[in-house]
């Protein structure tokens, strides 16, 4: 964070920068280094050679000129700047590494990303020591990207606007509306290429005098929309002055239309027409702006199609292929319209949202095509145990939401997950033999208010604690989950540590035998001693284990921890009876390929006695 310099002696290396450092190592960094006195007045003792390279000035210059750093601060940037210099300077501690826009010598913006040290010389004064770095290109990537992501975002607007049903003109005039503001230019139409092939009708505009709408151009290939309909592709115009394929409308002529580019609009019957963007100032465009219009174009393609295609274009991209229900984007969008509805009425929403307990049982022993199966059959029953007015929609896998709009309160939500709950009774026949499904269901009311998603949070929550009640059963939403459910994610992130810094540990549990007061066996239990939280119950952390994967190298530390203990025991006793050591697994490591590897692995490890060894089968092998 450089001091304004008003030193104007010749600038030198000084011994704090370049001590130990030669000359050309200094001057062949790719960024300014420099020394500067702390304060926005301070004397600028160093600025490197890069400087000239990086703003256009030399260092002689910069460091002779008093008020020149403050002069090149960009408008946007100089007084947040310069209030973090005074801030320092007044005794508050460094922000770190700056970032701000510089203007070069020839006025265009240079970003620069400014890490110094406020150190305190011989003298007794302080000084900057630091280093400035160019960054104009990363941030013009970065806004690049950010255009990107708006272009992207902005197609995806424009279709999901196309499948509700907009009007065709509304989606003409989104879609030129987005293009000339994302590409940045002044002018843009759509033009409509009539039935006889000869002739353009404009038929939504911007940018251009006299409201054109209904007029007609010539349609030969001496235009550049023309030229776009016979090679069927993009065309650019970076500057009208050098164009010698075709020439210039009228119409854009008058506007004074330095730059253009136009793409086809591909209808269901041949071309539709030609979108195009233009601009007053000649300009390159890139591949990626070809692409953004191109979008754009492709869109407004469909649009014009959808009265022949509409219905299973929406279908396909607002439902679930599988089961035919609404997916997730359908039902956010009805969910949003119902809340805004709410402000308006006096009854309330719920959301439900369930899934079939051990489908994944079901998919993995049956196949998947029994599994699609079991969510085919499940759709047409949610939709009969709902009301016509509320959305049953899927979300994904064996995940389904239900919406139910116009309840007077939780007891009709609570009815209807009984009514639900119901048509799971009856069994399902997949692949010629019958088999009972149930699911759990998690509840959560909107009163008003609330976002769309976090009801769905919620109502997921509630319906993971119905699983570990032990499923097929309901739970309704209440401020506790969200505790529990930041608590569990708290759990997991530091259980991911937890083996890494050693915090789990063996317990051993002996098995006695009475009549003969003889130590038959032990049991190895696992425990985790947090290092803030004190022990943690394997209630608490081993379920979280087997949801996120981390059950398999918990597994495989207690099995060599156990096996080189029961050795370890062996060693001490050789004559007395070895002692056998039980390990439980759970129903994941059960099912994983590498569980005969990891036994292996841990008795030749250890040196252990297989036959002292016994695996035990948990209770929760039989719930997966």
């Amino acid at each position: 964070m450089p001091a304004k310099a008003r030193s104007s002696s010749t600038p030198a290396l000084p011994g704090e920068l370049g001590r130990g450092y030669p000359r050309g190592l200094l001057q062949r960094v790719p960024a300014i280094l420099y020394t500067a006195e702390a304060g926005e007045h301070g004397a600028w003792h160093y600025v490197s050679p890069q400087i000239e390279a990086i703003l256009g000035f030399t260092p002689l210059e910069w460091c002779a000129n008093p008020g020149l750093w403050a002069e090149r601060l960009h408008p946007e940037d100089r007084q947040r700047v310069i209030d973090i210099e005074n801030r320092i300077k007044g005794g508050e501690a460094p922000v770190g590494a700056l970032e701000y826009r510089l203007l070069h010598r020839d006025g265009h913006e240079v970003w620069v990303r400014d890490d110094a040290l406020l150190l305190l010389a011989e003298d007794g004064h302080r000084r900057w020591h630091g280093v400035m770095s160019n960054i104009t290109d990363q941030k013009a990537a970065e806004a690049e990207l950010e255009r990107r992501v708006a272009q992207q975002a902005a197609v995806a607007r424009l279709g999901e606007h196309a499948l509700e049903g907009a009007s065709t003109l509304d989606v003409m005039q989104e879609a030129i509306a987005a293009g000339a503001e994302l590409l940045g230019v002044e002018i843009a139409a759509v033009l409509e290429l009539m039935d006889d092939g000869e002739v353009f009708q404009f038929r939504a505009t911007r940018g251009l005098a006299g409201n054109p709408v209904g007029r007609r151009l010539p349609a030969g290939r001496r235009s550049q929309a023309g030229y776009t309909i016979e090679t069927r592709a993009a065309v650019t115009v970076d500057d009208w002055g050098r164009e010698r394929r075709f020439r210039r409308s009228d119409v854009l002529t008058a506007q004074g239309a330095r730059s253009g580019l136009t793409v086809m609009i591909e209808g269901r019957n041949g071309p539709f027409g030609v979108l195009g963007l233009h601009g007053t100032q000649p300009r390159r465009f890139s591949p990626g702006d070809v692409d953004f219009v191109q979008s754009l174009a492709n869109v407004l393609g469909d649009a014009f199609d959808r009265q022949l295609t509409e219905d299973d274009i929406r279908h396909r991209a607002l439902h679930d292929p599988l089961t035919g229900l609404p997916n997730r984007l359908l039902f956010l969008d009805r969910l949003e319209h119902a809340l805004e509805r709410l402000g308006r009425r006096k009854s309330l929403s719920a959301i439900l949202v369930l899934d079939l307990d051990r489908f994944k049982l079901v998919n993995d022993s049956l196949g998947h095509q029994v599994g699609n199966e079991l969510l085919g059959a499940a759709a047409p029953r949610l939709k009969q145990a709902v009301r016509s007015s509320d959305t049953v929609a899927r979300f994904g896998g064996d995940e389904f939401a239900i919406l139910l709009e116009d309840v007077a309160g939780e007891h009709d939500a609570i009815e209807m997950a009984q009514r639900i709950a119901s048509v799971f009774t009856r069994p399902f026949v997949l692949d010629g033999n019958e088999h009972f499904v149930t699911t759990s269901i998690g509840i959560s009311m909107a009163r008003g208010g609330e976002l769309a998603e976090d009801l769905i949070r919620d109502a997921d929550a509630a319906m993971n604690r119905a699983k570990e009640r032990g499923r097929a059963r309901y739970e309704l939403f209440d401020e506790g989950m969200r505790g529990r459910a930041i608590s569990r994610l708290r759990v997991e992130n530091d259980l991911r540590r937890a083996l890494e810094r050693d915090e789990l540990i063996l317990e051993y549990q002996p098995v006695v035998s009475l009549p003969e007061r003889t130590l038959v066996s032990v049991e190895a239990l696992v425990r985790w001693e947090h290092p803030k939280r004190g022990r943690i119950s394997p209630v608490d952390f081993i379920p979280v284990a087997e949801e996120n994967g981390l059950i398999d190298p918990i597994g495989r530390w207690v099995l060599d921890r156990a096996c080189r203990q029961g050795a370890r025991w062996y060693r001490d006793r050789p004559d007395s009876a070895p002692i056998s050591i039980a390990v439980n697994l759970s129903a994941i490591q059960v099912g994983s390929r590498g569980l005969a590897d990891s036994v292996a692995a841990a008795l030749r490890g250890s040196g252990l006695d297989p036959a002292c060894l016994t695996l035990e089968i948990t209770e929760s092998i039989m719930l997966a």
